[in-house]
């Protein structure tokens, strides 16, 4: 017979990581092929690529049932709920009573295997009998411990997984208790095992990191979840290296093997000679800190070591993990777990003000849970940061967050005063990285740092300080403080302390010029920039060249993308500098125009009209008609106004717009061409198709001479030329889309995948293969487009429904006429509620709802809707305009099929017939 070795992907919480080992060994000493993440997945791979791909080559899912396996928030949904979806061979194996788990109705009644309460033997048996059925497999299983091709051996024989039930505790243990609130960490946890799964000899993983970055729990979870695996886990305290001799001897007398008359030394000698040769045992050197006190003292053999340090040197002589913050996810599952009664919101926000420090998140979670509200923990927070951090120390830790930063801080000052006054200086700037060469570039303009001309290691020497006391992370460009431990610098420093130190940021800010803020190669250092920029919004106000700096900042957000940081950043300083500076000052006027820009970029048009429209007023009152400002101003209105559907009064701002920018700033300027730009999207927009596109080929050709064929403007122009084709026949068409194809290949390269622009040429590409006949390929291209643009822009972004409405035309192409009905409903709902009724969007949509219809055979539902969408029509575009003679068009149509032919053929006389139906507005 045939082999009938299964392809088998071990599935389980991460908590159960030992019983997972164990399975997986089992399994592949039985012959069969085995995917177990720890053995087979490197750090750094992409976890769910691999998992999908691991679960596509599995032909059986071993999973390992426990209560931890059902919480919701875990991969392992995802795992069997793939496994269910392609009918494949799910094998459930319970490793401990379920009790309090809440098992999917779907696997509730599927045969499992308890393994739990068995010694291993019965185990072993039942897992094979589960996967291979009674009889086992037919061929004979390869040698245990030998690898093969298909099979490397994932550890030394030494190391054979043990039934983590049966194994029970160490026999030689000094572990404080488990933390009962420890969460997320996975994919950490998965390479301190993996790491030390790595070879024969004693393997050493070292855990750095900043102060509260969650290193000791880290390691203390460790040595809880996979203590079944050895035979002696010892902890020791090794932030005192003089002490490591005496900790080594109170292991050796544990082990029976210290020599009492013999002294600490000989018997730390006796300790590691005897670990070279013992089996199973694990040493945790927690918070240790200079690794050239332990020259001599790491132990070798066939073990297993941990070290927690705050000093990243370790990464020089052994294997080490920088760890970062929690991710979002840890944040919040770890806040919602500990306050069942927060909302998303409030842990999201509480997040964020903690910078996701898992020592801050702890205290929090204690300080909340003895009687504050979040509202008031999160003010205090901002007024009493050290204060309210040296209190609601978590079980577990040894210090709170404020005294931490108290003792690395007063420890630096004594040896290390320039690294001291560095530390201050970083408190001050933003919470992002700081790049070193802002250091170097103002270290003659720097007062509160003494620097020697000839000092050509500052700051790196400075630096390596704060991140051995684990002060700051540091890597070869930049540094970086946590805001926490920012906060608590800042609290302790003196009024006039503050005053030096802010005018050496001032200085630092000043020396960085990035560049051109609309162009995307210096967008990588605006954003490093402006996130200091804005974490030092009051010290701008009274320096103007930083208020200048701020401005083009505006710029950057709003072009790169960032509408919703712009927004918050300039309604703050437009507040902050009209009370300084007064309501018509430049540099208050200037931010209240980025508002309304934002805004805009935001689709909140309305709101963007009224912010265009006041500051129009005053720049025209302070500094007349045609000053560059007014212009700026002019144009951005006529912009939102042409977003609103107000095409020609858009039109003819642009036009005016257009002949002064011409008059001041000359024909190539950018700024003229922007507006020659916008005046044939008017056109456009009002149907003049012929008239437009001599207009848009013009300007592409100045901007690309201008500006260059990558610049964003010159990319706006291509692809505003090819939608202007694109009304011009199929020959033109396929022009169009050619040219649509070129622009999104380059903006995908210079903007990024997401990036509204990017999204919007990739919509017009579907929107063109799809009037080439193409609706298959069309409909995947608008389902990627829509699902990118919900999760970038939001569900009622007009740029969304664009799409919906867009993927509702092209399915309702491919006779799905009933889903497209459904689509068109909501959209048009939602158009109607964002935009208003007589927005010419909103009458897109209702024109096409109506034709679906009509496809459905619900004539007079469609003809009373064209006929409101014609009145509407009639009334915002006039009878001329192409919307209004297409839904006149349809309604005659729909007249027919309700037997109504004379209306119809009086209609029809009065405006000419379209042939195609629109999709929308198109820029």
């Amino acid at each position: 017979m045939g082999d009938i070795s299964e392809s088998v992907f071990i599935s389980y919480a991460g908590q159960d990581g030992a019983w997972a080992e164990w399975a997986a060994w089992h399994l592949r000493e039985a012959g069969h092929r085995v995917v177990l993440d720890v053995w087979e997945w490197r750090a750094g791979d992409d976890f769910v690529e691999r998992m999908n791909d691991a679960l596509t080559r599995a032909t059986a899912v071993v999973a390992l049932f426990s209560n931890n396996y059902f919480d919701r928030e875990r991969w392992t949904a995802e795992e069997w709920k793939s496994v269910v979806a392609r009918r494949e061979r799910l094998i459930p194996v319970t490793i401990e009573p379920l009790t309090g788990a809440d098992v999917p109705a779907i696997l509730a009644g599927i045969i499992r295997k308890d393994l739990h309460g068995l010694d291993e033997p019965a185990a072993k048996a039942a897992l094979l009998d589960a996967v291979s059925g009674p009889t086992g497999p037919l061929t004979a299983p390869a040698f245990p411990g030998r690898s093969t091709p298909d099979s490397p051996a994932p550890a030394s024989d030494g190391w054979r997984p043990r039934l983590p039930s049966s194994a029970g505790m160490p026999q030689v243990w000094n572990v404080r208790g488990r933390n009962p609130h420890f969460t997320g960490r996975a994919d950490l946890l998965t390479q301190v095992r993996e790491g030390l799964l790595g070879g024969r000899q004693a393997v050493i993983q070292a855990l750095h990191g900043l102060g509260g970055i969650g290193k000791t729990q880290i390691a203390l979870e460790y040595a809880h979840r996979f203590a079944s695996q050895y035979d002696t886990v010892w902890w020791i305290d090794a932030e005192q290296a003089d002490q490591i001799s005496v900790r080594y001897t109170e292991l050796a007398a544990r082990l029976g093997i210290a020599k009492p008359d013999a002294g600490a030394d000989h018997n730390t000698r006796i300790l590691l000679d005897d670990l070279r040769t013992r089996e199973r045992w694990l040493l945790i050197l927690d918070n240790a800190d200079d690794p050239r006190d332990f020259d001599g003292l790491l132990p070798v053999g066939p073990g297993h070591v941990v070290i927690t340090s705050r000093n990243p040197d370790w990464n020089n002589i052994v294997h080490s993990l920088n760890l970062g913050v929690f991710s979002r996810a840890d944040s919040l599952t770890y806040l919602s777990a500990r306050m069942p009664g927060l909302s998303l919101q409030q842990a999201d926000t509480l997040a964020d003000d903690l910078g996701d420090l898992p020592l801050a998140l702890a205290q929090a979670a204690g300080v909340v849970c003895s009687g504050m509200t979040v509202d008031r923990y999160r003010q205090l927070l901002t007024d009493k940061t050290a204060s309210l951090l040296a209190n609601g120390l978590p079980h577990g830790y040894t210090a709170s967050l404020a005294a931490a930063v108290d003792i690395a801080t007063t420890r630096i000052a004594a040896d290390h005063p320039d690294a001291t006054a560095l530390l201050r200086l970083g408190a001050f700037l933003g919470p992002d990285p700081v790049p070193t060469a802002w250091l170097e570039n103002a270290r003659d303009h720097l007062t509160t740092i003494a620097v020697e001309p000839d000092d050509f290691m500052w700051p790196q020497a400075a630096l390596q300080h704060l991140a051995r006391y684990g002060l700051a992370r540091v890597d070869h460009e930049t540094f970086q403080i946590h805001r926490l431990t920012q906060a608590i610098l800042r609290d302790h420093t003196t009024d006039v302390d503050t005053i030096a130190v802010e005018e050496d940021v001032t200085a630092i800010l000043s020396t960085v010029a990035p560049g051109d803020p609309y162009t995307p190669a210096a967008w990588p250092q605006w954003a490093a920039l402006a996130s200091h920029l804005a974490a030092r919004q009051h010290t701008a106000t009274h320096h103007p060249h930083l208020r200048s700096t701020l401005r083009q900042a505006f710029v950057y957000l709003n072009e790169s993308g960032q509408s919703r940081a712009a927004h918050d950043l300039t309604a703050s300083l437009q507040r902050t500098w009209a009370n300084a500076l007064g309501e018509d000052h430049a540099d208050t006027l200037d931010a209240a125009f980025h508002v309304a820009t934002s805004l805009a970029y935001r689709g909140q048009y309305v709101e963007a009209r009224r912010g265009h429209e006041q500051v129009l007023e005053r720049r025209r009152h302070i500094l007349g008609e045609d000053h560059i400002d007014t212009l700026c101003s002019a144009n951005n209105l006529s912009s939102t106004l042409s977003s609103l559907g107000e095409y020609e009064e858009a039109h003819r701002m642009d036009a005016d717009v257009l002949e002064r920018r011409r008059r001041v700033l000359g024909e190539d300027h950018p700024d003229t061409l922007r507006s020659a730009q916008n005046l044939a999207v008017s056109l456009g927009k009002l149907g003049k198709h012929i008239e437009a596109r001599p207009m848009c080929e013009d300007v592409l050709e100045r901007r690309r001479r201008v500006l260059g064929e990558d610049h964003p403007d010159t990319l706006r122009s291509a692809q505003n030329l090819a939608i202007c084709l694109g009304h011009f026949g199929k020959h033109k068409r396929i022009e169009a889309r050619r040219m649509i194809e070129d622009v999104l290949e380059h903006r995908r390269r210079v903007l990024g995948e997401d990036h509204p622009d990017t999204l919007h040429s990739a919509q017009n590409l579907a929107n063109i293969v799809s009037d080439l006949g193409e609706h298959i390929e069309a409909r995947r291209m608008s389902e990627d487009v829509l699902e990118r643009r919900r999760r970038v822009l939001g569900e009622d972004h007009p740029d969304t429904l664009h799409s919906a409405q867009n993927l509702a035309n092209i399915v309702s192409d491919l006779g799905e006429h009933i889903e497209a009905r459904r689509m068109s409903e909501d959209v048009l709902e939602r158009r109607r509620r964002v935009l208003g009724e007589d927005h010419p969007d909103a009458l897109h949509s209702a024109r096409n709802l109506a034709v679906i219809l009509g496809c459905l055979g619900e004539h007079a539902k469609s003809a009373r809707l064209l006929k409101d969408a014609r009145v509407r029509s009639r009334r915002t575009l006039g009878d001329n305009h192409p919307l209004t003679e297409a839904v006149t068009h349809d309604l005659a149509h729909a007249l027919i099929a309700t037997g109504r032919p004379f209306e119809a053929a009086k209609l029809r006389a009065s405006g000419k017939p379209k042939q195609q139906r629109t999709r929308g507005k198109r820029r």
